[in-house]
């Protein structure tokens, strides 16, 4: 594992690249508001394009750094965020010494992250970096420092017919035995606390409860429709039977995990 950085903490976890310090991080004056973290594996063709966007969306609107996170690539990511790395300052690289998974490489960027605020996007270009500012816009209205998940909804997605239905089924399920209150919990694009995040049961594939997790844990979920793209470039690293798989044995582990929750109500505090 290695850390390209200006100001993020390094880390020695061969297996992760994260360290409890990194969760226990005092944030500076000059702290960004919002990290995005970005999970890639082998998707060389569309980083520029994607970390363009990024920088049109949230530069001079609020203060932000971006960071992606390597998991295990065997094509050029690594060297194309690298010479991105010369001309965007907000750009961080954090590269995973063998893949882990998407849900460790997120759990990599939201550790090392200097942001109080996270947003996560797929590194696939599907998801608009252009919707970001009206999902930070709903976030604060509920308050400044809100326990709050705003969960992307791809109302109109482009997508195959196969993976429509698929998708469809896979949410009703969902949505029947953990009452997650989320239409669309797969879109990669939300935005939540990065102390909540944290503050979760970490198992493989917890990016796809990220809304159960925080009902779990007494927050709140809002869902905003966002635009959704058709892959341009670059092949999927998932398949019907791995998606499928997962997703039955850990809708099993929520429940488990939602069934033995307890949270408590502060009273008062002296």
């Amino acid at each position: 594992m290695t850390i390209e950085k200006n100001a993020l903490p390094e880390q020695s976890n061969p297996v992760n690249g994260v360290g409890d310090d990194a969760a226990k991080q005092v944030f500076d004056a000059g702290a960004p508001e919002l990290s995005v973290v970005v999970p890639v594996k082998n998707e060389v063709e569309n980083i520029e394009p994607l970390v363009t966007e990024i920088v049109a969306a949230l530069r001079g609107k609020v203060p932000f750094e971006i960071i992606y996170v390597d998991d295990g690539s065997t094509d050029e990511t690594t060297t194309i965020v690298r010479d991105l790395r010369q001309r965007i300052e907000e750009l961080h690289l954090i590269c995973h010494e063998k893949s882990c998974g998407q849900s460790i490489a997120v759990l990599t960027g939201v550790k090392n992250a200097r942001g109080k605020l996270i947003v996560t996007l797929d590194g696939d270009g599907q998801n608009d970096p252009a919707d970001i500012p009206q999902m930070l816009e709903r976030y604060r209205a509920e308050g400044a420092d809100a326990q709050v998940l705003i969960a992307g909804w791809r109302a109109n997605r482009h997508d195959t017919a196969m993976k429509r239905i698929q998708s469809r089924i896979a949410n009703k399920v969902r949505g029947g035995l953990l009452k997650d209150q989320t239409p669309d919990t797969g879109c990669g694009i939300k935005l939540f606390r990065r102390e909540d995040f944290l503050a979760f049961p970490r198992f493989n594939h917890m990016h796809r409860f990220l809304p159960a997790l925080m009902l779990r844990d007494g927050g709140r979920v809002f869902s905003v429709a966002v635009n959704h793209r058709p892959r341009l470039r670059g092949q999927s690293n998932y398949s019907m039977m791995n998606r499928l798989w997962v997703g039955i044995v850990d809708i099993m582990g929520v429940m488990w995990l939602q069934a033995r929750a307890k949270t408590p109500v502060v009273k008062s505090k002296e």
